[in-house]
């Protein structure tokens, strides 16, 4: 018998992992989690991989109509589109306690995208520190990697295991798990376009980009969000690094094109672009926003040697 985690209190937000071995062990928690927000008449989103989906609305029956459903292979694609979409949610709903199962990593998930998804992880308990919100978050611990499970520990302040809903002794301070994230970059293989940029150049940093994302596979919708978000990349390096940096631009045989954005700023906000904007927010704000919904992955570093932007955009 699986523990199922109580409600949020008033003011309370509770963020718990759920190690799960096999598809019944799967249901019978997620399945029980989400029958007891309904029965308490709370708005429930399900945001979990395709095939998992098909499976909890089987198991839930004639109850999956009062379900919002979403497709996380779809929106957690780039892991720094997930938080706004459950803030979103809440949102809609204020003055209640909603209910979100987020499965963010799964596995086939790139080392990348895990790294990103885990970064994620620690940042919601930041985004909703005081806010009345349960988000149960399923890990299979059968199939993804000791590390990956190690990272949850740290990343959740309650673990459904074994049956038993406890505390983590592992879980750390969502500052020092994203700090943790910051490893450098692994070098790019093959040559890249490098193109250097200050006040004054950045329509030159957009034309260069568009005439060499024409050589690629990008279909002509998808290499127009690509040009608009490197020009979103660089306006924030004239903005808020320093008023210069470099891009450089390649491709990835077979899977994508890639551009990297380097510059001398700071990273003031671990949430900013992971939040859905205000109308006052700061340029930076609502420029970090708009390139994690463009892109396929968005890798981020902020480190000694300045802030780091590598944005991904697969190819058909």
């Amino acid at each position: 018998m699986i523990t199922v985690p109580a409600p949020a209190g008033p003011g309370a937000f509770v963020h718990p992992a759920l190690f799960y071995q096999d598809l019944d062990e799967y249901l019978a928690g997620v399945g029980g989690f989400v029958r007891t927000a309904l029965d308490a008449d709370e708005p429930v989103l399900v945001a979990v991989p395709g095939p998992h989906l098909d499976s909890l609305r089987e198991h839930l029956g004639g109850s999956a109509s009062e379900v919002t459903w979403t497709d996380m292979t779809d929106l957690g694609r780039n892991p720094g589109r997930i938080l706004a979409a459950l803030q979103d949610f809440a949102d809609r709903h204020t003055g209640r306690a909603p209910r979100i199962v987020g499965e963010p990593i799964w596995p086939g998930r790139s080392p990348a995208e895990v790294r990103e998804a885990t970064r994620h992880e620690a940042l919601i308990n930041t985004a909703f520190a005081g806010r009345p919100a349960t988000i149960l978050c399923p890990y299979d611990v059968e199939r993804l990697a000791p590390a990956v499970v190690a990272d949850a520990r740290r990343t959740h302040p309650t673990l459904i295991e074994g049956g038993q809903d406890v505390l983590s002794p592992a879980y750390t301070d969502a500052a020092r798990v994203s700090a943790d994230c910051d490893l450098p970059l692994p070098a790019h293989e093959g040559d890249a376009h490098r193109i250097d940029y200050s006040h004054g150049e950045l329509a030159g940093v957009r034309e260069h980009a568009e005439r060499w994302a024409r050589g690629t596979a990008l279909t002509p919708a998808r290499r127009g969000d690509f040009v608009l978000a490197v020009s979103e990349a660089a306006a924030n390096s004239l903005s808020h690094g320093g008023g210069k940096g470099t891009l450089r631009l390649w491709t990835v045989a077979g899977t994508g094109v890639v551009a990297e954005i380097h510059d001398a700023g700071r990273l003031a906000d671990p949430l900013a672009g992971r939040r859905r904007p205000s109308l006052a927010s700061a340029r930076g704000g609502r420029g970090l926003w708009m390139i994690h919904q463009l892109c396929d992955l968005v890798e981020v570093r902020a480190l000694e040697t300045g802030f780091t932007l590598r944005l991904h955009m697969a190819t058909p």
